[in-house]
């Protein structure tokens, strides 16, 4: 029975679920969302590495056999670190779609938006080093896309307008491809796709990820579980307020474990 592990800062992450889930059904899953630190994007990243740190050894501690890294800031920040602190189990990381909008564009201009921890990491230079030859990628931090997230306010005007303030400077320098860089962005996919117009494709890591994840799973012979596959949630933040958003953004209704951080760093039930 393969248990996999699937952390964010808050409620992206499930973006990545949503697409684990249908991909591999037979599963189980289990989420951690790090609500009590939400947002991750403007922390320095070695504040971001020791909450990763410790939501892998908690995720460790339950069985899991992969640890997705459903959230881009803490790829940046601490994939290649978990890595070789915790070789016990293979992690899979998010890195901002470059290398298909670099072989899709047409303008031969494209777009990147995320959180400034995103774009200050090592894995997105390398990205560029090694697919943005003779492309360029321009990339945009967007405030307040993630708390809106968070705060369920996916198609409002006020949305709206955050939307619309951040990629107009991209539209306006002709992209025809647009990355979503941060795993909360597409639950404004519809929003996202109004104010860019049928000219820019918006290209979302998930399925790319969830793929990825199946074949480390079965690269490790991991099989499915015995029984209906068990569906798990935890928070650091408040359990019902996520639970609503659970509903909210992939419909499913279950109970929310609730989490908390010890002053050692380590990540505990509350009981």
């Amino acid at each position: 029975m393969a248990l996999i592990g699937v952390f964010d800062s808050g409620v992206g992450g499930l973006s990545i679920w949503r697409e684990i889930v249908r991909l591999l059904p037979q599963h189980d899953v289990l989420y951690v969302a790090d609500q009590a630190h939400v947002p991750y994007g403007h922390r320095p990243l070695e504040e971001v590495r020791r909450f990763a740190e410790g939501i892998a050894r908690f995720l460790i501690g339950e069985g899991v056999q992969v640890v997705v890294l459903a959230c881009n800031t803490a790829s940046a920040a601490a994939l290649h670190y978990l890595r070789a602190v915790l070789p016990q189990v293979p992690f899979v990381g998010m890195e901002p779609a470059v290398k298909p909008a670099v072989q899709n564009t047409q303008t031969g201009v494209v777009g990147v938006i995320a959180t400034p921890a995103t774009f200050q990491g090592e894995l997105f230079a390398s990205l560029l080093e090694r697919f943005a030859n003779n492309v360029t990628v321009l990339t945009r931090v967007c405030p307040g896309w993630v708390e809106a997230v968070e705060a369920g306010m996916l198609n409002t005007p006020e949305t709206e307008a955050l939307v619309r303030s951040c990629l107009e400077p991209l539209l306006e320098a002709g992209i025809d491809e647009l990355v979503l860089g941060c795993t909360h962005y597409p639950f404004l996919r519809p929003v996202i796709e109004r104010v860019v117009g049928p000219g820019v494709e918006v290209i979302d890591p998930a399925p790319a990820v969830a793929r990825q994840t199946g074949r480390v799973l079965a690269a490790r012979g991991a099989g499915p579980s015995r029984g209906p596959a068990r569906r798990r949630f935890a928070t650091t933040g408040d359990p019902e307020r996520f639970r609503a958003m659970l509903s909210r953004l992939i419909g499913v209704d279950a109970q929310v474990e609730p989490l908390r951080w010890t002053p050692g760093g380590l990540l505990e039930r509350v009981t």
